[in-house]
């Protein structure tokens, strides 16, 4: 299996240490230590006595089989919640061990010295190895994976076995059932078609179903590290299938994965050749003004600045916002950015900052780190201790289809937010030319952000509000960074946060805001209105009748990039090809017809 760990979980882990030795050294070895002021070292003892105290009587009850008090998981903790843990003896001894070691750990990094950066960051690796060390993750550790395997005569085990070995061939941890679940076949299933194609993006068009669609489209940026169709999964959750039935008209940018002939593009090229160049496809073919635009996680970061360019150019191609679960601000990135430094920045720098690929399984490894107990660790007991198929779930199927990014464009993003947080300070990047203030957009923004979102801090997000400067509205999600965007509104599963006090405080806005419960309401992204303070306009022509002349309309001038073409002719060139769009690094699907010599090429 390739090592999926990045350079800077290692470079970090390195820094976090050094630091801690250095405070200690310089305590014990400076002038305060000498002045006697031995504060912190006398609470450390104090958790040590605890600490003695726990196991002693954990011995002594186990010895003597007498009830001792019990030492309680953290709250959502369950990986001791089968009922063999209580039963055996020696496996509750083991929990209840493991339990008490983990606070004593935590306790000593909550008391060390050093600043609060270092301390989170011994948190975050020692959370890793405690998690990595538990009991449940070890057969002879585990009571429920050996009576399985003492029920079924070995054959978990060795289905396990097999599990593991197909695993280390596709070089990640399987979590969900992927023989459940095709693009195209149950996934990403909302009618539309491929209109565009550069050496970055395709953009895909949705066909309308209703009779008349809002004048002004739709365009929506995803994430550029993972695959377009977690915006439209399944038709119980897909938002774009809920936002073209309400009338609009919706263009969806898919974003290569790209590989080591794209390793030369830059953030510049992401904003240019991706979020203007869709932005652009999508007034041509709609022939309006202005679009409204939608960026969810780093698809928002995209489009905020790409919003901020076409300020600065003086064009006025967009008409309203809406970010979901978005950083513009990085002051606060949570977790991911303890993982940051200048150590691991300057050596991604060096190594792919003039060419080369981040691979998307590095930042998978990254992201399911954040919640380790819930994406790595259920999955290593029950495929692999204990034989079983994990459940079919589709956004973790969505989850595990990740893209790579080239490393100049990465090395820029990773520096200019998480590092130095230049992005939300006004002109100082010069983007596409153009210095950068996010304080001069001021078209309607609609700011969407989730309450156990572990990804984007929703405190993070909520600071959106303050940097642009037009009308704001702000809404709380329940749930984490994609369950809160997508999770349906008819399911009535969540509630959500709205009408709080607006300012700079995020915890002020939600101590005055207004939790709403769905009841045939909506909530997450399903609730937004697209463009909040732009007037639902009706097309007078029929919907379907727009979308086939939309069809036939040429675009601007663009080549084409077909992979592997095929012989045929062309009344403009004699040449062209018909492909299947699903070729190497795509994962969308349609039928078009290329024109590979052609400076124009015709719309599907």
């Amino acid at each position: 299996m390739n090592n999926p760990v990045p350079v800077e979980y290692i470079s970090s882990f390195t820094q976090a240490n050094q630091s801690l030795m250095l405070h200690l050294a310089t305590e014990l070895l400076g002038e305060s230590g000498r002045s006697g002021d031995f504060q912190r070292f006398a609470e450390l003892a104090h958790v040590q006595q605890d600490y003695i105290a726990q196991m002693g009587a954990l011995w002594l009850s186990t010895m003597m089989q007498t009830a001792a008090e019990q030492i309680l998981p953290a709250k959502g903790d369950r990986r001791f919640a089968e009922e063999d843990w209580q039963k055996s003896p020696f496996h509750d001894f083991l929990k209840q061990s493991y339990l008490i070691n983990s606070t004593y750990v935590n306790s000593l990094i909550d008391r060390a010295g050093g600043d609060e950066r270092t301390r989170r960051r011994l948190s975050f690796f020692a959370r890793q190895i405690l998690d990595a060390l538990s009991p449940s993750n070890y057969l002879a550790g585990n009571p429920h994976s050996l009576r399985l395997a003492m029920e079924t005569g070995g054959e978990s085990l060795a289905t396990g076995i097999k599990n593991l070995i197909d695993d280390i061939s596709k070089g990640r941890i399987s979590m969900t059932d992927e023989k459940a679940f095709e693009v195209g076949g149950n996934l990403a299933i909302t009618p539309g078609a491929v209109i565009f194609e550069n050496e970055l993006i395709q953009v895909i068009q949705y066909q309308p179903l209703t009779e008349t669609v809002s004048e002004r489209p739709l365009v929506i940026i995803p994430p550029a590290i993972n695959k377009f169709y977690v915006l439209d999964l399944q038709p119980a959750n897909s938002f774009v299938r809920y936002v073209v039935e309400q009338g609009h008209t919706v263009f969806m940018v898919s974003w290569r994965n790209v590989g080591t002939e794209q390793g030369h593009l830059t953030w510049d090229d992401y904003l240019e050749l991706g979020v203007i160049r869709a932005v652009d496809v999508a007034l041509a073919v709609a022939q309006t003004d202005k679009v409204n635009a939608l960026g969810f996680c780093v698809g928002g970061t995209l489009l905020g600045c790409a919003a901020a360019v076409l300020v600065g150019r003086g064009e006025e191609k967009i008409a309203s916002l809406t970010f979901l679960t978005t950083m513009l601000d990085f002051s606060e990135s949570g977790e991911i950015g303890l993982l940051i430094d200048e150590a691991s920045v300057a050596a991604r720098e060096q190594t792919i900052g003039s060419g080369g690929v981040v691979p998307g399984r590095e930042l998978g490894f990254v992201f399911s780190t954040l919640r380790g107990n819930d994406l790595i660790w259920p999955y290593v007991v029950g495929n692999y201790l204990e034989g079983r198929q994990p459940d079919a779930f589709d956004i973790l199927y969505w989850n595990a289809d990740s893209t790579n990014l080239p490393g100049p464009m990465y090395c820029w993003y990773v520096r200019n937010t998480y590092l130095e947080n230049n992005v939300c300070v006004p002109r100082r990047t010069v983007q596409c030319d153009v210095p950068v203030d996010l304080g001069e957009i001021k078209v309607p923004a609609y700011v969407l952000a989730s309450r156990e979102d572990h990804i984007v801090p929703w405190q993070t997000a909520y600071r959106t509000t303050t940097l642009v400067k037009g009308p704001v509205r702000f809404t709380l999600a329940a749930s984490g960074h994609i369950a809160g965007v997508i999770n349906p509104a008819a399911r009535n599963k969540r509630s959500h946060w709205i009408d709080g006090r607006p300012g700079g405080d995020a915890q002020g806005w939600l101590a005055t805001a207004q939790e709403v419960p769905e009841a045939g309401g909506a909530t997450g992204a399903h609730g937004s209105s697209i463009g909040p303070a732009t007037p639902f306009r009706r097309a007078r022509s029929s919907a379907l009748r727009s979308f086939r002349r939309s069809s036939r309309r040429r675009a601007a001038t663009s080549r084409c990039r077909a992979a592997e073409p095929r012989s045929g002719e062309c009344a403009s060139c004699q040449r062209c090809c018909v492909t299947n769009m699903a070729w190497r690094g795509w994962r969308t699907s349609a039928t078009v017809t290329h024109q590979d010599e052609c400076t124009e090429r015709e719309w599907l």
